[in-house]
């Protein structure tokens, strides 16, 4: 017997089943938990990067101590890290901020771990107040010496450069670091802010400094100037804890960051560091 389609013209019908209301929380569950590993993935991406430029983001402040006027404050996690981690930050800061650097110029620019002092044993805020007791305390290793006292023989010629990040801060710490003055060791300023290059390099041919505390441009340009003597620095004190009102440090303002590379890399000056001679600390 034939079927015609036309018989079923009037059938009823039939809609598919319904989902059981276990059935659609199972299906919401699956969606909401994709949704929320896909936010974590996204999350967990941008905290590695932001881990990777030494910045662990605006929403992760216990690392820092802000002072009560909020001007300035201190990275406690610049404290822990150790030689290698600093290679590596210090790294990563020149490639964050020196972007147009060749792989050759950025090779040049690199520091080996062995060129920094392990000062993760201090277990003291890393403040102004606190200064003094560090370099006496840091100023020992590999055979140096506690001679932050010792009177120079020769004009210009010091045994160590403390590097901040802007003038004001040197300020602070050139009298912080006041105790180690005489008359035959000055703690020098070197910095731009209200002193002439000329009157700089004056000052610096013209007394005996035993420290010199200053910003990163400042310092390269006296050496440049032949007023300040390289023989005798074995040890630069990178002020690296400190963080500005924009909780920066100065390896992540790119203009420090720069300036204290430049430094760093100045031919005569890394050969020091390279062979030895020169140590660098973190504080």
């Amino acid at each position: 017997m034939a079927i015609d389609e036309d018989d079923f013209d009037d059938a009823p019908v039939l809609a598919p089943p319904s989902p059981s209301s276990g059935a659609v929380a199972a299906i919401e569950a699956v969606t909401q938990s994709k949704s929320k590993r896909k936010r974590e993935a996204e999350k967990l991406k941008k905290h590695k990067k932001r881990r990777e430029l030494g910045d662990e983001g605006e929403d992760d402040e216990s690392h820092l101590i802000i002072d009560p006027t909020g001007r300035s404050g201190i990275n406690t996690a610049i404290g822990k890290l150790d030689p290698s981690l600093i290679a590596d930050f210090v790294g990563q800061k020149i490639r964050h901020f020196e972007k147009e650097l060749s792989s050759i110029e950025m090779e040049d620019r690199y520091l080996p771990a062995s060129v920094f002092v392990d000062s993760t044993g201090w277990p003291k805020a890393r403040n102004l107040e606190n200064y003094p007791d560090f370099l006496e305390a840091y100023s020992k290793v590999k055979g140096r010496g506690a001679s932050l006292k010792k009177p120079r023989e020769k004009n210009a010629c010091p045994h160590t450069f403390v590097v901040t990040a802007a003038a004001l801060r040197a300020a602070d710490v050139n009298r912080a670091l006041k105790k180690f003055q005489s008359k035959e060791s000055h703690v020098a300023k070197l910095f731009a802010k209200h002193i002439k290059l000329k009157e700089s390099i004056e000052f610096c041919q013209q007394t005996k400094i035993g420290m010199g505390v200053g910003t990163p441009g400042r310092i390269l340009d006296l050496i440049k100037e032949d007023a300040l003597s390289l023989d005798e620095v074995v040890r630069i004190v990178i002020d690296a804890s400190h963080i500005d009102q924009k909780k920066r440090t100065i390896f992540e303002i790119k203009e420090t960051q720069k300036g204290i590379m430049d430094l760093l890399s100045h031919e005569p000056l890394k050969k020091r560091i390279l062979n030895g001679s020169t140590v660098i600390i973190f504080y």
